[in-house]
């Protein structure tokens, strides 16, 4: 049985093996772009745009440039060093006790998310924001598709990426120069 003591504990030591432990990207991340289906690339740029909003917070191009002053600042996901296993991880159970929402309908009601349970969190004084929608493991994973297609990895935005990252030159390319 957890106390109310020993879990603030566990957390932090569970928060730094989820980002101590996950630090293997590169050559993973692109072979995985490589393969995933441009049509679950497409599907995850919509959820990640859209239905998620997760914009709002790490911004249009995923460079931590949020959208609204009011949001949580959100983690540079292009310079993110997590694998493709822990990044599905960290939509599906957010970062408590961070702003990062879980998006997993059921995240901590049966101990997936790093072993807690919404009572566990609730004892420590920890706190989730609420997501803009819940996900499918299949909008999961097509989020997860696109950030490592477009974002992750891909170094910071220029034109070029800019105008490969929406397909066209958009308007937001315009803050880039040519």
């Amino acid at each position: 049985m957890r106390t109310v003591n020993s879990l603030p504990r566990r957390a932090v030591v569970t928060g730094s093996l989820v980002a101590g432990a996950l630090i293997s990207i590169a050559a993973g991340a692109t072979s995985w772009a490589q393969s995933a289906d441009p049509q679950d690339i497409a599907a995850g740029a919509d959820i990640f745009h859209k239905k998620a909003d997760c914009q709002i917070c790490h911004g249009w191009a995923g460079d931590g440039r949020k959208m609204d002053s009011q949001a949580a600042d959100g983690a540079n996901l292009r310079e993110t060093k997590l694998d493709r296993a822990n990044v599905i991880m960290t939509i599906k159970c957010g970062r408590p006790p961070s702003e990062m929402p879980a998006f997993d309908k059921f995240a901590y009601s049966d101990g997936r998310c790093y072993g807690l349970k919404l009572s566990d969190l609730k004892a420590s004084g920890v706190r989730l924001p609420d997501p803009s929608a819940t996900l499918t493991a299949r909008e999961i994973d097509a989020i997860a598709d696109f950030l490592f297609a477009k974002v992750i990895g891909q170094g910071p935005m220029d034109h070029a990426k800019c105008v490969a990252y929406w397909g066209e030159d958009v308007e937001a390319c315009g803050e880039f120069p040519k």
